[in-house]
């Protein structure tokens, strides 16, 4: 008879850090099989040296970690991962920003191969006080750290204890700043974990998702004043823009902060975004994009 195999939800809001954080987690030398699920596969970018195999939809790196996209069908998605002949030593779930990480988590009770192994909340170390203070979304962000087993915090230059003291009186669980941690597979895949959570009543304001695929190219001067001229209400924004034939752009938006990376690869655009429904519509998205 097979192991229960450990779930471990990985929580936070729109530009927390999630990412990022899966990136140095599937790099790093823990010799630990594990199987990722990311909402947007195309936005972990790991060294190549690392991939063994990569298809559409999986990506296979040399460490015997495997990456994948999460499929519209959870159970599904899971069910694919316990039927294999070998299991991964963890499961590892990257919630979308605007999920509930407590109802993912509820998984491990519906399934019995399945064992909880813990909800894990990045939260942005500079922007926490303004959305944590925010009418709409402020419920919406505790709820994701009242959830949590365990807090990392990101984007700080260095670490804050007044923030560490607050995070962790408000969800009694363990705080990092990640500019002190070394490796995380020890904090991540350690713990032992096996309460499960209550289903989380948090509610939040109805969000609006847009997106766009396009030939439109652009030079790096005209991207960075297109984007930090998007509209107010459009909170999160991400994806590659096409450059010319042998490069492109990784762009990544977050509150007032603007991040273009150039690719050496040539590169389609395609771009998602997502705000409030009451500060933006479709349409205004639209009109400021163009094309």
């Amino acid at each position: 008879m097979k192991p229960r195999l450990p779930l471990i939800v990985i929580s936070g809001y729109l530009g927390a850090g999630k990412t990022t954080l899966i990136n140095r987690v599937l790099a790093e030398d823990h010799g630990l099989k594990l199987m990722v699920m990311v909402n947007d596969f195309g936005a972990i970018n790991i060294d190549a040296a690392l991939i063994a195999e990569a298809s559409e939809d999986t990506m296979t790196l040399t460490n015997g970690c495997v990456c994948c996209t999460m499929g519209a069908d959870l159970f599904m998605a899971i069910g694919d991962v316990l039927d294999r002949e070998q299991r991964p030593d963890h499961l590892v779930i990257e919630a979308s920003g605007i999920a509930d990480p407590a109802r993912i988590a509820q998984v491990a009770q519906a399934e019995p191969d399945l064992v909880y192994g813990g909800i894990v909340t990045v939260v942005d170390g500079l922007s926490f006080e303004m959305l944590a203070r925010d009418d709409q979304i402020g419920a919406q962000v505790a709820g994701q750290v009242s959830a949590a087993d365990l807090i990392l915090i990101s984007k700080m230059a260095r670490p804050n204890p007044t923030l560490s003291m607050r995070l962790c009186v408000q969800a009694r669980a363990a705080v990092f700043d990640l500019t002190e941690v070394e490796a995380l597979a020890p904090l991540l895949f350690g713990s032992g974990i096996q309460d499960l959570p209550d289903i989380s009543t948090m509610r939040h304001a109805p969000y609006l998702g847009w997106s766009s695929v396009s030939d439109r190219a652009f030079a790096y001067a005209d991207l960075l004043a297109l984007l930090k001229a998007r509209p107010e209400g459009l909170f999160r924004f991400k994806g590659f823009v096409a450059h010319n034939d042998t490069s492109g752009w990784e762009v990544q938006c977050v509150g007032p902060t603007v991040n273009i990376k150039p690719l050496k690869t040539a590169q389609k655009t395609r771009v998602v975004g997502i705000g409030l429904r009451s500060e933006i519509t479709a349409k205004q998205i639209d009109r400021w994009w163009g094309g």
